[in-house]
């Protein structure tokens, strides 16, 4: 049966001659909610002349059992109607007809299935061929005019939305709620961390389920982390460059749907069963203690440029969901193509919406926003701290209370903004990450070279939580997420091994990936049998391991790090998925090693509370005998003083004095020569000893002495050691 849509010319602008409902002036929520009798039916189509929706059968591929419904109600742009008979397991998309002027950034297309953007769950994946594209394409390489429009019908090649349930048995699930002081964060993936995990039943690995299982569970809480950061898992589908070189997107940054669980990583096979799958991970996390952080990707979506494919929001309204100049071209500072208009007021609100169901109805803990600068962009395409987004963040009663990380720069002019989020935004901190790279690796190298490095000045500043970036607004150290490695550039294993990336598996010519590693081989590029060049490296990999976790501020992990993890020199395995990416649980005797090492100095820190405060500590005298909150020492055991300076400068002592609070003070002693050295501790009033924690030079962790000011102590060369005052006092 015709719809309005077709009832004329595919290319011509279909207009119903049904006389307007007598219906409401205010559009129902966006999507499909259920109501008695059937559902509202409801989605922004701001410049569209006709909507359809569009219904399927379960198990329909073709798309041969498509009814479609005229969505007849209008107010403000949104398209609306109730349809009876609607239930739960519903699939559906809609269609939608309107101008065809690229010039002016319009590209409806009737011929097009588009996806709901509020679809709670995604049946299918995108089947790519010259049917998914709104323009003309030609079939062996899917590149054409991107003002010519396609009358090829992509209903049998979309994936579908699906009706579901919202009700869920969470059995009196809480939110962890842990501190900032308190949280690290283990950025992971739900494949990766599971693929090959032999405790982990073989039906479960690599899924929701295999993450929340009892024996992945025990080790993250046995590791000592607080907070499992996710990369994305929102439901996303392949760039068509990848899917010719039949490789897929592993990572997910190429979002579908905001709202749907992706499904790819559910045992479940059913829609209704990935969303309850993924609501019973986090059931089963928080039941461990573990908050669950979504990384999110509100920056873009699939459809890239103008020569990309029309899956939901270009062909419902493309000059409203992204940025556009005036030739109707996007503005893309993401890199991928397109960039969302978060200054859209309807944009803004689907961003919104999604990250409140996430929290609301999957009792996610937080999101870390990739690429926030381009979510933050104002009308005059410059970062504003003040954007109505950020506002929007800062003052919702449900989103301000859960954390909120910003990855603070995109690849846009004047991109570049870490420590410019205003509270309570944390931020990843690449200044961090640069400099420890820089004085346990590209310094050391240095050295051997008879070259001087960068000194120790910008270290202690990262050490004491990098107030330099986060000491406006009252925003304290935790406003720094400290990380030396993540899930793109090379793992904590790979930066000791390779100088030069090694991307050719990804079939761009090593073209791919960051050039500016700050890493160090340490002698021999990638595999090497010569003991001495794999002793310095695992040395090398506890220093920055010791360095991250001794700092103040919220420290993240990249999973796999904790046990020498290697993806074979490749920084951006975005498009592998396999061994290259999967852990390999079958730990070396050096692995297990360095697993015990990290788990070790979690513990130390999480016993620690002097390593975790959440307020700047300056070097205020805070005691009547001259104790300061935070000190700096030489090698000698004297005060810093013009060592600051000295580029030739290698070892500094930071005592953060926890007396004062009741708790125990901490000396952390770092050693960046490549020579052994004598150290003097300091000697300060009311620290009568001091009791060894541990060791970098330890390939395993073991106990340590109980010292007595000065000293003296010897440490390795390229080494790092931790105290405890032996007496609170």
């Amino acid at each position: 049966m015709p719809t309005p849509l077709h009832a004329e010319a595919p290319h011509s602008r279909a207009v119903s001659t049904a006389p307007p409902p007598l219906g409401r002036d205010l559009a129902p929520d966006p999507g499909v909610s259920l109501v008695e009798g059937g559902a509202d039916v409801c989605v922004y189509a701001g410049h569209a002349d006709a909507v359809d929706l569009c219904l399927f059968d379960a198990g329909d591929r073709t798309g041969a059992s498509e009814r479609r419904i005229p969505l007849q109600e209008r107010a403000h742009g949104w398209w609306f109607t109730f349809v009876p008979g609607v239930t739960v397991g519903q699939r559906y998309g809609f269609r939608v007809g309107g101008p065809w002027d690229p010039g002016q950034g319009q590209r409806h297309n009737p011929a097009k299935l588009l996806l709901d953007p509020y679809a709670k769950a995604i049946d299918g994946d995108v089947s790519w061929g010259p049917s998914v594209y709104g323009h003309q394409v030609l079939p062996e390489t899917w590149r054409g005019d991107p003002t010519v429009r396609s009358d090829l019908d992509s209903g049998a090649a979309m994936p579908k939305g699906v009706v579901i349930r919202d009700t869920f048995d969470w059995e009196g699930d809480r939110h962890p709620h842990v501190s900032r002081s308190k949280t690290v964060l283990y950025e992971t993936h739900v494949v990766d961390l599971t693929r090959q995990r032999l405790g982990v039943p073989e039906r479960l690995r690599g899924t929701y389920a295999g993450l929340a299982h009892a024996d992945t569970i025990d080790y993250l809480t046995g590791l000592g982390v607080t907070s499992i950061e996710l990369l994305p898992v929102q439901a996303f589908t392949h760039e068509p460059a990848l899917v010719r070189r039949q490789l897929t997107n592993h990572w997910g940054y190429n979002t579908l749907g905001f709202f749907a669980p992706h499904a790819g990583y559910a045992a479940a096979t059913d829609p209704q069963g990935v969303v309850d799958e993924f609501k019973g991970m986090v059931k089963l996390l928080h039941r461990a203690g573990l908050e669950v952080i979504l990384d999110v990707v509100y920056n873009h979506t699939s459809e890239q440029d103008r020569h990309g494919a029309t899956l939901s929001f270009r062909g419902l309204d493309n000059r409203a969901y992204y940025r556009l100049d005036g030739h109707g071209l996007d503005i893309d500072v993401t890199g991928c193509g397109n960039t969302l208009d978060l200054r859209h007021p309807i944009v803004c609100r689907m961003a919104l919406d999604s990250l409140r169901y996430w929290v609301t109805e999957c009792h996610v803990d937080g999101f870390r926003f990739d690429l926030a600068v381009a979510l933050s962009r104002g009308r005059g395409d410059t970062y504003d701290p003040d954007h109505p987004f950020l506002i929007a963040l800062r003052t919702d009663p449900v989103l301000s209370r859960v954390k909120l990380i910003a990855e603070p720069w995109d690849v846009g002019m004047h991109g570049w903004r870490t420590g410019q989020f205003p509270p309570p935004l944390a931020e990843w901190n690449d200044r961090f990450r640069d400099c420890m790279r820089t004085f346990w690796l590209t310094d050391t190298r240095s050295q051997f070279h008879g070259e001087a490095g960068h000194g120790v000045q910008d270290l202690a500043t990262r050490l004491a939580g990098s107030r330099d970036l986060f000491g406006a607004h009252d925003r304290g150290p935790t406003a720094s997420v400290n990380f030396i490695a993540a899930h793109d550039g090379f793992t904590l294993a790979d930066m000791v091994a390779y100088d030069g990336k090694h991307n050719l598996a990804n079939g761009e010519d090593n073209r791919d990936g960051s050039d500016n590693n700050r890493s160090w081989n340490h002698g021999a590029e990638g595999d090497t049998e010569d003991d001495v060049i794999l002793a310095t490296r695992r040395r090398s990999m506890r220093n920055m391991l010791g360095s991250l976790l001794m700092s103040a501020g919220m420290p993240m992990l990249n999973a796999g790090d904790e046990h020498g993890h290697s993806r074979g020199g490749n920084n951006n395995p975005y498009c592998q998925d396999n061994e290259i990416s999967w852990f390999d649980w079958n730990l070396e005797p050096w692995q297990e090693d360095l697993l015990a090492t990290t788990t070790h100095l979690l513990t130390i820190r999480r016993e620690h509370p002097a390593l975790r405060q959440r307020t700047w500590s300056l070097g205020r005298k805070v005691q009547d005998d001259g104790s300061v909150d935070l000190a700096w020492f030489a090698a000698d055991g004297t005060p810093m003083d013009g060592e600051w300076h000295d580029p030739r400068t290698r070892t500094l002592q930071m005592l953060v004095n926890g007396a004062w609070l009741g708790v125990r003070s901490v000396l952390v002693v770092l050693h960046g020569g490549i020579h052994d050295a004598t150290v003097n501790l300091p000697d300060v009033p009311g620290l009568t000893a001091y009791r060894l924690l541990w060791d970098s030079a330890w390939e395993r962790p073991q106990p340590g002495t109980t010292v007595a000011p000065p000293g003296p102590v010897a440490l390795s060369a390229l080494s790092m050691q931790v105290y405890a005052a032996d007496d609170p006092s």
